[in-house]
């Protein structure tokens, strides 16, 4: 394929396979596929680096998309990594039916276009571990409360097994936190923020460290933005006369939750959130209302304390 030099900004849409890259650059209506390979994505780059380009989208796929991202990262490239059902409703709105990996790609495309997804901030290796690391242990955490459940409605000997599983969890959760641990002091412009989360009382490690690798906005956005990014920003449901019920909706699932369990010890332990929970509840509010709002709450203050470099002085 003969692909020109061209000085007008394009949008590029890749849909990402296992084995394959279908990629559409919407402005040109070109499409080519290459090897989800190190050398199938240079040979990509090395088409696509003859445009000025103005974003990449690709869709969230569960690591296949991260090795084209990093080396478009170490290019400089714009790329924008998105939930996937962000782009089937796009599909859908655009009477777009049908579904092939070059059909998709054009749709990635022309998503990107219109719509100009938020870029995704570059990501390091270290960065994706850490991530990693966090989701690992999460699972783990989940893992042992299952099996500790199960413990306790279980007979001896079924109780036994879960025992030993449990003590097992315990080792690779402990191992799991040295490792991120590490992996975080091994990030130096961390440094600073971190010690300004750890300064809030009912900030823990784990809050920090998912702050820390899955909202790198923290700081840079005001608060509604943030408070939306985590999901935590009331969403309107009002048509003519009808005033519809206040919802929180969407945004980073693992951010908010952390967040939750975090706020719940803010509640016992930190005087401002605690208060504020508190006063909220006084005032009639329901309680799972007034955590939400004091999940915003922290949310914002712990984006403002960065944004101004901080520490907590209540």
């Amino acid at each position: 394929m003969t692909i020109n030099n061209e000085n007008t900004g394009v949008n590029v849409g890749i849909d990402v396979g296992k084995f394959q890259l279908d990629i559409h650059i919407w402005e040109r209506d070109r499409h080519f596929t290459v090897e989800n390979d190190e050398a199938g994505i240079r040979e990509a780059l090395k088409i696509l680096k003859r445009y000025r380009i103005e974003r990449i989208t690709m869709e969230a796929t569960g690591r296949y998309e991260m090795a084209f991202a990093y080396l478009a990262f170490e290019m400089g490239i714009p790329v924008a990594i998105v939930r996937p059902i962000l782009a089937r409703q796009f599909a859908k709105a655009a009477d777009q039916l049908a579904k092939t990996d070059k059909i998709d790609a054009k749709i990635i495309a022309r998503f990107s276009a219109v719509m100009q997804p938020r870029l995704t901030a570059q990501r390091s290796k270290n960065l994706q571990l850490i991530k990693d690391l966090v989701t690992r242990r999460r699972q783990l955490i989940n893992m042992r409360t299952q099996e500790s459940n199960r413990e306790k409605v279980s007979g001896k000997e079924v109780a036994r097994s879960c025992n030993r599983l449990i003590k097992a969890i315990n080792k690779d959760i402990e191992w799991t936190e040295k490792k991120l641990a590490k992996a975080v002091n091994d990030e130096p412009a961390w440094s600073e923020r971190k010690q300004l989360l750890d300064s809030v009382p009912g900030v823990g490690n784990a809050l920090v460290w998912t702050l820390l690798s899955e909202m790198p906005e923290l700081g840079t956005l005001n608060n509604k933005e943030i408070a939306a990014l985590a999901g935590l920003a009331p969403i309107n449901r009002d048509s003519g006369k009808t005033k519809g019920k206040r919802r929180i909706l969407g945004g980073r699932h693992n951010v908010r939750t952390t967040l939750y369990m975090a706020t719940l010890s803010a509640t016992q332990c930190n005087p401002v959130i605690g208060g504020f929970y508190k006063h909220l509840v006084g005032q009639g509010k329901h309680k799972k209302v007034a955590l939400t709002a004091a999940m915003r709450k922290l949310l914002t203050i712990l984006n403002a304390m960065v944004r101004e470099g901080q520490a907590w002085a209540h």
